[in-house]
This record gives C-alpha cells, structure tokens and sequence, in this order.
C-alpha cells in the first residue's frame, strides 16, 4: 500500500510533503527518500512535515525516523492531522494514512495549485476508497477513484466522530 500512494502521488525531488498520520515513521522516510534522496545534493532537497494525534505514537515515528537518518528530512508534529498543518502550507503533495469521512477541506486549502492528495475515504470498517485529489492551475478540484482500500479512521475535527482511538 506505501508503494501504491507513493506511485499514486506522483513524487519528485524537492517536493514539500504534508503526511496526516505518522505511526511509526516509516511511510514518511519512504517519502523522504523520494524528495530528499540522500544522494542528492541538499539544496535540491524537498522536506516531510507529518503530524500525528496520538502523542506515543508520535513519540516512536520521532525515535524510528531518527533510528533511520531521515530527522533531517521529516518533521514529526503532535496534533490534529485532520487540519493539516498551515504553518508550512501550501504543499506539493498531501499524504493521508487514516480514512476520513469526506477530504478535510483545510488540507484541500493548504495543497498547491497543481498539486496531489492521495486519502482514502469512507465509513468505519472494512471497506474505503483511495481517492487521488488534483487541485488544477486554476484551482479546481478534480477527484480520482483508485479502487478499494481499509484503513484506520481518522480522527479529529474533520475525522471520524467516536469515542475510541483506533
């Protein structure tokens, strides 16, 4: 599934990349490895800001992201992922690895003109959809259905309304 939203997200070098859900850090050092290859030399270098609710979890991305060489090249914020992050906003590509119920119209806001938001979406349970997100040149949004999926919920403002935490 990392290689599918990685593909999906159409990655370059230089690229500023929004992930909504951290975990455990890894997908986020795929991603920086992808825009901020180690090979590359730093000035061409894009950056991964990945904002995580669950504080632990947060925690162990920090320690596995600095385990793997990657805390120069991912940012590790603990909070609302579900409002992206406006501080660093607008981003070339926004990378979402819980479902939300719709697509958080404050990470539609922060991505680029001409950028990409993979997110899968749909009810708790077994079964939601990939969504590729485009926002044109001209600001519109084009939406792409890349097929079935199941993930965590998301949760927070624009998440999942429960009383657990998945």
């Amino acid at each position: 599934m990392v290689s599918i939203m990685n593909e999906a997200l159409e990655l370059e070098v230089g690229h500023k990349v929004l992930e909504v859900g951290a975990g455990s850090g890894w997908h986020a050092s795929t991603v920086a490895e992808i825009v901020a290859p180690s090979d590359a030399p730093r000035e061409r270098w894009g950056h991964v800001y990945t904002v995580e609710i669950i504080p632990e979890l947060a925690d162990f991305a920090k320690r596995n992201i600095a385990r793997a060489g990657y805390a120069n090249r991912v940012t590790i914020i603990c909070g609302d992922g579900s409002e992206g992050y406006p501080e660093q906003a607008p981003y070339d590509r926004i990378l979402v690895t819980a479902a939300a119920p719709y697509v958080p119209e404050p990470l539609k806001e922060q991505l680029k003109l001409g950028g990409v938001m993979v997110i899968p979406v749909g009810e708790i349970g077994f079964y939601q959809t990939l969504m590729r997100i485009k926002k044109t040149e001209d600001g519109r949004i084009i939406e792409e259905d890349l097929g079935g999926v199941a993930f965590v919920p998301l949760v927070g403002k624009h998440g999942h309304k429960s009383r657990h935490r998945w």
